[in-house]
């Protein structure tokens, strides 16, 4: 297993090598807006024994999302591209860049996590050839720090942010998890506990919240809001039950269902999530034939 582990990193490290032909955009160590690049307990500080979540630490848009002012009157599961048509990737294609700043064990890890969105729906990311306008540069960021990403199709070279692990722990790159959780924003999805629905499902401990982030676990009416499939506790894009929490232990969101443990994970895609991307990109309009290939393959792989 070791053997195959080195074979494939050393295949990845190639596949880099071979991508440095084209001239990549600089990329800053700091991306503005300015943000508080740490958030925690009731002091605001990180401390070494309890590091925050890479997830909710560079203190976006509901923790992890970069967003133009354009969309926080439309934000939902899914970006309503009958309003932003132009966020939508064309045709499902996304071009896509690593940094060779990644070892090549982190590369392998997005580049799993890029396989698995490839496999279970229509959308392709695939190598940018040096002459695509638009496309994903996958970039550890130093400021604001963690996993983080635009939402939709921004333009030119769009960043996604994956914080690679260091002495204090596997930051994003620990599993794919995190990874297909910033490359589903970057498709257009996001967090579920935004439904407008939501309350039917969880509760919110709004005492339990840090103050200045009570506003991320607000909802949306449902005039801006449409959704094909229903509440999923299982999906990628869940905040977990103690996220932007004042102090270990209270729990910011729980379940009102009788017999769910578990809010949200970061292993991969939930059975919804899965039909949710196909849903957004029309997978499931091309064909008789690829709409049952789609649904088998949700039903299926799906967490």
């Amino acid at each position: 297993m070791k053997l195959l582990g080195l074979l494939v990193s050393l295949l990845v490290f190639l596949r880099c090598c071979c991508h440095a032909r084209f001239t990549l955009p600089y990329v800053p160590d700091v991306v503005r807006p300015p943000v508080p690049e740490t958030v925690s307990n009731e002091t605001g500080t990180e401390t070494e024994d309890e590091p925050m979540d890479p997830e909710v630490s560079p203190g976006l848009f509901q923790g992890d999302m970069a967003l133009n002012n354009d969309f926080y009157n439309y934000w939902r599961v899914g970006i309503r591209f009958d309003v932003f048509p132009e966020k939508l990737w064309k045709n499902g294609i996304v071009p896509y860049s690593i940094s060779p700043l990644y070892e090549p064990s982190d590369q392998v890890t997005i580049i799993k996590a890029i396989r698995s969105i490839n496999f279970m729906t229509c959308i392709k990311f695939v190598p940018w050839d040096g002459m695509a306008k638009d496309y994903l540069l996958v970039w550890p960021i130093k400021y604001p720090r963690g996993c983080w990403s635009f939402v939709g199709r921004y333009g030119g070279a769009q960043i996604v942010s994956l914080q690679p692990p260091d002495r204090r722990g596997p930051n994003c790159l620990g599993g794919e998890g995190r990874a297909i959780h910033e490359l589903m924003h970057a498709l257009g999805i996001f967090h579920e506990q935004s439904r407008w629905d939501r309350d039917k499902f969880v509760k919110v401990h709004y005492d339990n919240i840090i103050p200045q982030y009570k506003s991320n676990f607000e909802k949306q009416s449902l005039e801006n809001t449409t959704y094909s499939f229903e509440y999923d506790y299982d999906s990628i894009m869940h905040y977990g039950k103690s996220f932007f929490s004042k102090k270990k232990g209270k729990h910011t969101i729980t379940p009102k269902q009788p017999g769910v443990k578990m809010l949200g994970q970061r292993k991969g895609m939930s059975v919804g999530d899965c039909l949710k991307l196909n849903d957004l990109y029309g997978c499931f309009n091309k064909s008789a034939k690829s709409r049952r290939k789609y649904y088998m393959i949700c039903n299926f792989l799906g967490i």
